[in-house]
């Protein structure tokens, strides 16, 4: 009868291993917690409370959704994207009787349009509003809208996901009462870990809530009292370590660089990327109005015949350049300026593969870039 050779295992713990930074860390403290806190606190311009919660930023959007709306609440709903059309669904979900402001989603929606949507529905007690959407590519005077909102008396709820570090962010100086970011994009962080500030307004608000969330992951009052309240002393829960670390470390590297600095290298990488994009000729800025148009990414409109999706499957696929999402993947692609990508040397890769993809000028899209970058930064 043939045998068969069996492997001979060692046991797990004789086993050779590499040494791996992100193993055998020692524990977050809620101290290094507690600052990292105050580190958004900081950037966020705001001296309100900062709750960091452990998971990607839909995790306090829902939370702050569910907290503030509930039945007999009615919801201004501002769509300029698709998150906008994800917050409609929340907050009809938790009850509430939502309005929806949609424009077009290559443009942006104005201070005029939101207080015509206010006086028409004068019940209107809460606002939720994306400031900028990295999906389309435009971005929203959120300065102007909050002043609007504030007049009003409604509380407001921005998404800041995509603006924070790549646009001006005043928190307090704008009245938000609730401001929802994550660091996985111009930040230049992780993607697993977020934050939301909430205002006194908007803490009155959820604790007047029924319906709002308890004894749950989507519950901010349970933070509050288990952690913000009690003094920041000891964790509820045991922290997403190596996300965290790797917040502080982009919030540190971010202080380093100076918030202008980031936000200015954002803004001429859009506006190097449009002016080369132009020039090439063979595509153009989705988004039309350069004030309309997000530092965060650029989007961009493949003419009849090219297939957006089909044109970034041929470009190098370390470059920041993807198609659009769902219905846009077919006329729709974007570049990416997330952190580290913000920078000349980027732009002028992505703006060389498209050209070589569509066969057109690129040395003419190189000096229009470069032209648009010096005059901005």
């Amino acid at each position: 009868m043939r045998q068969t050779r069996c492997r001979t295992h060692r046991p797990r713990s004789e086993r050779p291993h590499a040494v791996s930074p992100f193993l055998d860390l020692p524990p977050l403290s809620a101290a290094g917690f507690a600052a990292i806190e105050d580190q958004v606190a900081a950037l966020l311009h705001t001296e309100a409370d900062v709750i960091v919660t452990q998971g990607e930023a839909l995790l306090p959007l829902e939370a702050a959704i569910r907290g503030a709306a509930h039945p007999g609440s009615t919801a201004l709903n501002i769509v300029t994207g698709p998150y906008g059309q994800t917050f409609g669904n929340w907050l009809r979900s938790c009850g509430a009787t939502v309005v929806d402001l949609a424009v077009p989603f290559d443009s942006a929606v104005s201070a005029e349009q939101v207080a015509e949507a206010l006086q028409s529905h004068p019940e209107i007690d809460f606002v939720s509003l994306v400031h900028a959407e990295a999906a389309t590519g435009n971005t929203n005077p959120v300065a102007e809208i909050a002043a609007v909102v504030r007049e009003h008396g409604a509380l407001l709820m921005l998404d800041a996901v995509a603006s924070v570090a790549a646009e001006p962010l005043l928190t307090d100086e704008w009245g938000i009462d609730l401001c929802v970011i994550g660091g996985q994009k111009a930040m230049g962080g992780p993607a697993g870990v977020s934050a939301v500030s909430v205002s006194e307004r908007a803490w009155e608000r959820i604790a007047a809530n029924p319906a709002a969330p308890r004894r749950s992951y989507l519950s901010l009052l349970d933070w509050k009292e288990r952690w913000t309240d009690a003094g920041r002393t000891v964790l509820p829960h045991a922290p997403a370590q190596l996300e965290m670390l790797a917040l502080g470390a982009c919030l540190d590297r971010i202080a380093a660089d100076g918030l202008p600095t980031v936000i200015a290298r954002h803004r001429a990488a859009s506006a190097a990327t449009r002016s080369g994009v132009r020039a090439l000729g063979t595509l153009t800025p989705y988004v039309h109005e350069d004030a309309h148009a997000a530092p965060v990414a650029t989007t961009l409109r493949t003419p009849a015949g090219l297939h957006a999706a089909e044109l970034a499957a041929t470009l190098d696929p370390s470059l920041p350049v993807q198609p659009g999402g769902g219905a846009l993947a077919a006329q729709m692609l974007r570049v990416n300026h997330y952190g580290r990508a913000a920078s000349l040397d980027t732009v002028r890769a992505c703006l060389t593969a498209l050209a070589d993809a569509t066969e057109a000028d690129g040395a003419k899209a190189l000096a229009a870039a470069e032209a648009a970058w010096d005059a901005t930064v």
